[in-house]
């Protein structure tokens, strides 16, 4: 259950001339469905990190409403809506690709009503009850996320003291720690993500259960854990998150395979890692692309390397350690965080083509270089030379040859493309006749 007492009662309504939070700074697309609801006589509020973070000045990556009408009322109003989600029913308002989430208002938490459904541990595997504003504000994880905007007069609505712990940058959970992690593992993830995003402290309260409850995130799913890994790291704060998940230790129960190794030899296992991380971090800095594949090729490297030295003592060639090693870890890695298919086979094929890199004779290099995943595995090369895998002189010699195929390729004249012929050719006959 929640306690009360760290529920503000009475909501504290800051006027729009007192915050921050304008509306040319929010989505034209939120802004439209929080003006029909509104203008079909429901409740509707702009919630959770669009609002925490236009308060801190930063730029939201999607916004989120909350109203008083179901989701099959939100169906009812936007055509362009489709329902979602059982454990949680959830309106979406699709603009092409921007989806704007629409949740009602939840309920206040007792197991026993009718559409909630716990566990034995206590996890919430159903919640489908529908509540007033206040309570849906005592649901929120964290204070800072139980912010609301008002779009009826652009006001702030802060039940739960957000606003002041947005000040002292804390994060605190509201209700008990313990029985809020227990209700949704995911929360303890959450805390470390926004913690790490925001540069918050987490509350003492808040902290203190997480290596205890972390078996917990043994009962998720591992399709919802896969999602979770890419928020923590590739928003562009993965190495904060990396050492954030080691020091509350939960990294072992998201990457078991590579947590072992770490544990054997922390310093040299975990120095393409960390190289790996600030790597991503600065290429989402500059908004250059990161893709999932090389992420996991990254976060995995090190128990297939190690493993792979051990199948080419066993006796297996080159291709064949890499191959079976790979195959190992990665059966291994998606017992609990499923990885597509297209995102593994992008990490196989970046480890399967470094030891490709080693023959620089020959037509070798410009077959391996007209490989798809030639520049990913490049890139990839160029973290081991920086972690000291491999010889500098070889990642030099492949960045010499790559940036001269680059060369040449930018300076090639492109081909002329011919014309289509459109409707068919006229018929040829011998007299020239029509």
């Amino acid at each position: 259950m929640l306690f009360r007492s760290q529920i503000i009662t009475d909501p504290i309504i800051i006027p729009r001339d007192h915050h921050r939070v304008s509306r040319a700074d929010i989505s034209g697309n939120a802004l439209r469905v929080l003006n029909r609801l509104h203008s079909c006589g429901h409740q509707a509020y702009l919630v959770g990190g669009g609002v925490r973070d236009l308060l801190l000045g930063h730029r939201p990556k999607d916004f989120d409403v909350a109203t008083d009408a179901t989701p099959e009322q939100v169906r009812a109003i936007f055509r362009n809506c489709r329902l979602i989600g059982r454990r949680f029913r959830l309106a979406h308002v699709i603009y092409g690709r921007d989806v704007i989430e629409v949740a009602t208002f939840r309920g206040s938490h007792k197991s026993d009503q009718a559409g909630q459904h716990q566990t034995d541990n206590g996890m919430l595997m159903r919640d489908n009850v529908w509540g007033t504003l206040e309570e849906d504000a005592e649901r929120r994880d964290f204070s800072v996320n139980a912010l609301y905007y008002n779009i009826a007069d652009f006001s702030i609505v802060d039940y739960a003291g957000g606003m002041r712990d947005l000040e002292r940058g804390i994060l605190r959970m509201l209700g008990d720690a313990e029985t809020r992690y227990r209700e949704d593992p995911v929360r303890m993830l959450r805390a470390l993500r926004f913690a790490a995003k925001l540069d918050f402290d987490i509350d003492p309260e808040a902290e203190e259960p997480i290596p205890e409850l972390a078996y917990l995130l043994d009962d998720v799913p591992a399709a919802r854990l896969f999602e979770e890994v890419l928020k923590l790291f590739m928003g562009g704060y993965a190495e904060v998150v990396y050492e954030l998940l080691r020091d509350y230790e939960l990294f072992e129960r998201l990457f078991s395979p590579t947590a072992r190794v770490l544990e054997e030899a922390p310093e040299s296992a975990e120095n393409l890692l960390i190289h790996g991380l600030v790597n991503t971090d600065k290429r989402i800095l500059y908004g250059k692309p990161v893709t999932p594949g090389f992420l996991f090729a990254v976060l995995l490297w090190e128990p297939v390397r190690q493993l792979a030295e051990r199948n080419l003592a066993g006796g297996d060639d080159q291709a064949a350690a890499v191959q079976r090693a790979s195959s190992a870890v990665l059966v291994e890695q998606v017992q609990r965080v499923s990885i597509p298919r297209r995102f593994s086979s992008m990490s196989r094929e970046i480890w399967h083509l470094q030891h490709c890199f080693h023959t620089t004779k020959s037509k070798r290099p410009q077959r391996l270089a007209s490989h798809p995943r030639f520049r990913a595995a490049y890139d990839f090369l160029q973290l081991r030379g920086v972690a000291g895998e491999v010889d500098p002189a070889l990642v030099e010699w492949w960045r010499e040859y790559y940036e001269a195929s680059e060369t040449v390729h930018a300076g090639a004249p492109k081909k002329k493309r011919r014309p289509r012929r459109r409707g068919r050719k006229p018929a040829v006959t011998g007299d020239n006749t029509p």
